[in-house]
This record gives C-alpha cells, sequence and structure tokens, in this order.
C-alpha cells in the first residue's frame, strides 16, 4: 500500500477547523492499537470518555469510520490517525487486523458484493444471508440488553443526575448502540446529551423519551408475535433500513399525486428532505430524500403541485414512507389543500396513529380556518378556541402572509407542538 503524504491527507480534510483539530491530535500519546495493512489503517483514540473512539480508514477508496460523534468526513480522529501514519510515527504495518476494523471492511465488501450481484442479477446465496441475519439479530439482542440496563441506572439514579453528566456519557452510550446495529437509538441519545441542557422543558422531554425507549426494548423482545407493518415500524425506530431496491419491487400506485408541503433538516453531517404527498382515495404517504454533507437534496417539489408519477409504499403502517418509482411530471398548481380539520380533531387523529405505532415521531395534519398569534412562541388558534405552539416556523413570515385572518395551513405535529409548512390564503397555496 502507497503510504499517503501529509498534504494528500490535507487534501480529504472537510474544513480548517477539523484539519486543525486533527493537528492536535496527530501525536502518538493519545493512540492505542494502530496498525495497518494493504487497504486499512485503523487505531483507538482516547477522548474525554472512558471508552476511547474506534477509527478506520479503508485508504483504497477512500473511506472513513470512527465512533465519535462528529458529523463531518473524514472527522477530527481519522485525520489524525492518517496524518500519523503518513509520517511513519503509528499504524505501522501488521499481519493482524483489529476486530473493529475487520468488522466494518466485511461490511464494505458484502455491500459491494450483493451490489455486483444486483448488477449482474445472480441470486444471493440464502446460507449467506441467514447467517448475516442472525449474526445482525445477536448484536442487536447484546446492545437491547445494555440499553435496559443503562435505562434501570437512569431511572435509578433519577433525571436531575443525568442531566448533570457531560456530553461524553451521552455519547458513550450511543457508540455502544451504533456497535450493536442501533442507530435509530443512537441518535436519540446523542441528540438527548444536547437537549438536556437546551430545552427548558428537559424533563418532561427526557421522561417521554426514556418511557418510548423502555417500550421499544420491551417491543423487540417480542418481535416473533408483531404483524408486518408492526415490525416496520419497529425497524425504523431501531435505525435497521429497509432496503431500496425490495421497495421498487413492489406494486406502484399511480397519481396524480399532491405535494401537500415538505422540510428540511440539517444536523451538520447529514440532510434529510421530507416531502408529503396525498394520492387519490385520499393516501398521505411522506418521501424521504438523504444527502450527506456537501451534496445535493433531491430539488424541492412545490406545494400545492399536483405531479404525474408513480409511488411505491415502504412497509409500515399510515401514513408510510414512499418513494417515486417514474419521473415527476407536474401537471400545475392547486388553489386548495381540500378540507381540513380542527385542532382537536388532529390530535384525535394523531393519538390514533401513535397507539397503533408509539414510535412515531411526528404526524401530518391540515388544520382549517386557524389564526397566527403572536404570543411566544407562537400560536394556531382554531374556532373552538383550541390552541397549539408552533415549532420551526418564522412568525414574522407566518403573520404576514396571514393578516390575522383564519387560514388552512398543514403541518406536522411533534411532541405537542406543530410545525407549519404550507399555508392557503385566499386561493394561493404558499410556503411561509
Amino acid at each position: 500500500m502507497v503510504r499517503w503524504s501529509e498534504e494528500r491527507v490535507v487534501g480529504a480534510a472537510p474544513d480548517q477547523a477539523s484539519l486543525t483539530a486533527a493537528r492536535k491530535l496527530a501525536h502518538p500519546g493519545p493512540w492505542s492499537d494502530t496498525g495497518s495493512n494493504d487497504v486499512l489503517v485503523w487505531g483507538k483514540c482516547q477522548g474525554s470518555g472512558r471508552t476511547p473512539y474506534q477509527v478506520s480508514v479503508d485508504t483504497a477508496t477512500p473511506a472513513y469510520r470512527c465512533s465519535c460523534p462528529s458529523r463531518k468526513f473524514p472527522c477530527k480522529h481519522a485525520l489524525a490517525l492518517l496524518l500519523l501514519w503518513a509520517r511513519g510515527e503509528a499504524a505501522d504495518a501488521g499481519e493482524e487486523t483489529a476486530d473493529f476494523a475487520q468488522e466494518w471492511a466485511n461490511q464494505r465488501e458484502d455491500r459491494a458484493a450483493a451490489r455486483e450481484r444486483r448488477l449482474s442479477g445472480q441470486q444471493p446465496d440464502p446460507v449467506a444471508q441467514a447467517k448475516r441475519l442472525a449474526d445482525r439479530l445477536g448484536l442487536m439482542d447484546a446492545g437491547i440488553a445494555d440499553f435496559s440496563r443503562w435505562l434501570t441506572d437512569l431511572v435509578r439514579t433519577g433525571l436531575a443526575a443525568a442531566r448533570n453528566q457531560p456530553y461524553s456519557w451521552w455519547d458513550g452510550v450511543a457508540a455502544r448502540l451504533v456497535d450493536a446495529q442501533l442507530p435509530g437509538l443512537a441518535e436519540q441519545v446523542r441528540a438527548m446529551g444536547s437537549d438536556v441542557h437546551a430545552r427548558t422543558d428537559w424533563a418532561d422531554h427526557l421522561l417521554f423519551h426514556a418511557g418510548r425507549w423502555w417500550a421499544l426494548t420491551k417491543a423487540w423482545a417480542m418481535r416473533d408475535q408483531m404483524t408486518p407493518e408492526e415490525f416496520a415500524d419497529l425497524r425504523v425506530a431501531l435505525g435497521w433500513a429497509t432496503a431500496t431496491a425490495g421497495v421498487q419491487g413492489t406494486e406502484a400506485l399511480p397519481g396524480p399525486w399532491l405535494v401537500l408541503g415538505a422540510h428540511r433538516t440539517d444536523d451538520g453531517r447529514l440532510q434529510q428532505q421530507r416531502t408529503w404527498i396525498r394520492g387519490p382515495g385520499g393516501r398521505v404517504a411522506v418521501v424521504l430524500d438523504f444527502a450527506m454533507q456537501g451534496q445535493a437534496l433531491a430539488t424541492p417539489q412545490l406545494a400545492g403541485a399536483e405531479l404525474d408519477v408513480a409511488v411505491a409504499l415502504y412497509p409500515g403502517s399510515a401514513p408510510p414512507r414512499a418513494m417515486f418509482t417514474t419521473p415527476v411530471a407536474p401537471r400545475g398548481l392547486v388553489r386548495s389543500l381540500g378540507e381540513g380539520c380542527s385542532i382537536a380533531q388532529a390530535l384525535e387523529q394523531e393519538s390514533a396513529a401513535v397507539a397503533a405505532s408509539p414510535w412515531r415521531e411526528r404526524y401530518p395534519v391540515l388544520l382549517s380556518g386557524v389564526r397566527v398569534s403572536a404570543a411566544d412562541p407562537g400560536w394556531l388558534h382554531d374556532g373552538s378556541g383550541d390552541a397549539l405552539p408552533i415549532v420551526d416556523a418564522s412568525l414574522d413570515s407566518l403573520l404576514a402572509l396571514t393578516g390575522g385572518y383564519p387560514v388552512d395551513v398543514f403541518g406536522e405535529l411533534e411532541e405537542g407542538r406543530v410545525r407549519p409548512l404550507t399555508v392557503v390564503v385566499g386561493e394561493a397555496v404558499m410556503t411561509p
């Protein structure tokens, strides 16, 4: 393997801040178990937590993996390891590959082989598939058991004690969940490490999620008794993705599909775009698009647009995730999103959806005849006197668009708050 130069390592850095942080770590002190072979470079870097970060780099592709919570690729630990390797100060060649690096390499090889089989039309080996599934389920079982013990300790010591823990405490739990093939849970735990300090309602927020996490651990033990839809929802909550190829082979539903609204998020590492659509018969679904840092998301669809497109649905309860299976052909714009409901009715609908799938994070609603109130943090009021607080929206923009008059609003209900995505004013469908 040709050793990289320092200039090449510098060129791989996502930004100057990552490179500066990497240079501070690029000395043997915090590193252990370093090594390299003809493709991989690996090592463990001691951070602020008790468990060192596991770092692996495939120098041929290149590709990077680190158990730290950074949203950057490569992170400072991967860059520091490469700098050490480039200087010949660490990670000398060895015959034995670290277990964590070899496991990552094997997973990459399996994915590459699966892609090659799909392209060539070759059928996968059922014995190998069964072994991979058994191995994953074993890892997940152990991870769920470990997480259950941690939740028990969390409740026993009290939520106030958890708030006083450093971020590394939460990150250590998340790293173990990632190793156990539970990335969805890991992301929730990492986010909680910040939420308990950033939110004024942190105690209620933590109690709510701790209860949901405990229910997840119990549901996993009962997975053999679940319907396919229930198990699909559980997989989503744990972060066990459904292969896109399997969804593409299902029956496609013809349009036209109406775009109700869309929302984008960016956590610094991964961008997500949610596009809510409604098809013939009133079926609502959400199209999810993802892009890594530096990549472009799919072109957003305009709220109020009718699309001639076929849609396939992922397994799970309503409203399901969907994907476009044919090119999108806009038909035109509508002047209304249809008949909405009151806030009380929307909450009843959300309650029924959560009863069917307790892991649901958000629910789409079309509210009819609501007014925007300027009272902090911003509220939507309907004619019955019910109200919902607003989140993730410009209150000034909403007030300017609506002028204090009753309007129809499409949005997402999430933890008792509403995120407005689309406003219908008169005969115009607009994005606030």
